[in-house]
């Protein structure tokens, strides 16, 4: 993919959030091994409802096409199917939004089953409403002849149709996985030795990194926007209290997450609701962690998470510092707020017996309660 991401400031962003969140459509972009060729900005009060950007802008974006020999556009805010139709028909390259990146790259980094049907099942969705832009213009219809009855379907009635017959298979295939995981997850609910914890937090924060140091299960790490996507659970033993924690990993977040992902996620995000207590992972060398932090938390109230019991897990703390006795130095205590909070080097292993230490208090706490 040879790509021009176009940005458009509208009213309600400032400008350091309009730039960052063209930066972290790069950095998705990046993810499918594309490249980024150029960039095109805007600020405009509100949407075009025919190219988005406005016709004078799309042939802007249609000379730079030709002029850079770039293959692909992407748009970073969601585009109607008329804006993508017309767009296409403007520069003669592929034209995408940051919903669809988010989506290729979480098909391709689908590896269990579950995972697999919810983002064909977030595809299916996000695809749904384009069904009938794509065939639009195509006046064909199928079973419609002189020698029928009825004037038959039009193409796009029988993409909607089969799209909506898969989209309902799907959604059983996961209620019964559902099921199954809420019977898997029922007999630990009412064990007081065993605390549960969800970690949650930005993509590329870390989660993996951290689940591997605190359990010794091997994961796949990699340095990369939604590097895993399957869920995972892992045991952390405390035998001088006799108890454990079961550790979930959960999907990464990112900003303006799609509505689709949500959706479809929501089996997943349910180890989240019925948790004892969140580790809520942060990449505390990103310049813009504490928007981020603020972005989770958005995610973690709109599923009905934020009333837990959090751990704010400052992980990466390794590139900012040269060695773990500089945190003995600096009142860490100061980036938590009114959080509980720690900072550690999930890859280096720096101040995890803190972490662990708090692991402990919560499990304990959960069977003084008990």
């Amino acid at each position: 993919m040879r790509a021009i991401l176009v940005g458009t400031k509208t009213k309600g962003k400032t400008e350091r959030e309009f730039k960052q969140s063209l930066k972290e459509l790069e950095g998705l972009v990046e993810a499918l091994d594309g490249t980024v060729l150029g960039k095109l900005y805007q600020s405009r009060p509100s949407p075009d409802p025919a190219t988005y950007i406005g016709r004078g802008k799309a042939k802007q974006l249609k000379e730079l096409v030709e002029g850079i020999n770039a293959d692909t556009v992407v748009f970073d805010t969601p585009l109607s199917p008329v804006q993508i139709a017309n767009l296409e028909e403007i520069t003669g390259v592929d034209v995408l939004d940051r919903t669809d990146i988010i989506l290729s790259i979480f098909s391709q980094r689908a590896r269990t089953k579950q995972a697999k049907l919810q983002v064909e099942l977030a595809m299916l969705q996000h695809q749904l409403p384009r069904a009938f832009g794509q065939y639009g213009k195509d006046l064909s219809r199928i079973g419609g002849g002189m020698k029928t009855k009825g004037a038959g379907e039009k193409l796009g009635e029988i993409k909607v149709r089969r799209i909506k017959e898969r989209i309902t298979k799907i959604k059983k295939e996961l209620e019964r996985i559902k099921k199954q995981r809420y019977q898997q997850r029922k007999k630990r609910v009412e064990d007081p030795n065993l605390l549960k914890v969800a970690l949650v937090g930005y993509t590329n924060a870390g989660k993996s990194s951290l689940l591997h140091r605190l359990t010794k299960r091997d994961t796949y790490v990699s340095n990369k926007l939604f590097a895993t996507l399957d869920t995972k659970t892992s045991f952390v033993p405390f035998p001088h209290i006799g108890k454990k924690a079961v550790i979930t990993d959960t999907v990464g977040f990112v900003q303006d997450m799609p509505k689709e992902i949500m959706e479809a996620f929501i089996t997943t995000l349910e180890e989240v609701k019925e948790a004892d207590l969140i580790l809520h992972v942060v990449d505390v060398s990103d310049e813009n962690w504490q928007e981020k932090v603020e972005t989770v938390d958005k995610i973690l109230k709109k599923i009905e998470a934020h009333h837990k019991p959090q751990i704010l897990v400052l992980n990466k703390i390794d590139k900012a510092i040269p060695s773990q006795e500089y945190l003995e130095d600096t009142d860490m205590a100061l980036l938590y707020g009114d959080k509980e909070g720690v900072v550690v080097s999930a890859k280096e292993g720096w101040n995890m017996e803190k972490l662990f230490q708090l692991l402990s208090e919560h499990a304990q706490k959960k069977g003084l309660h008990s």
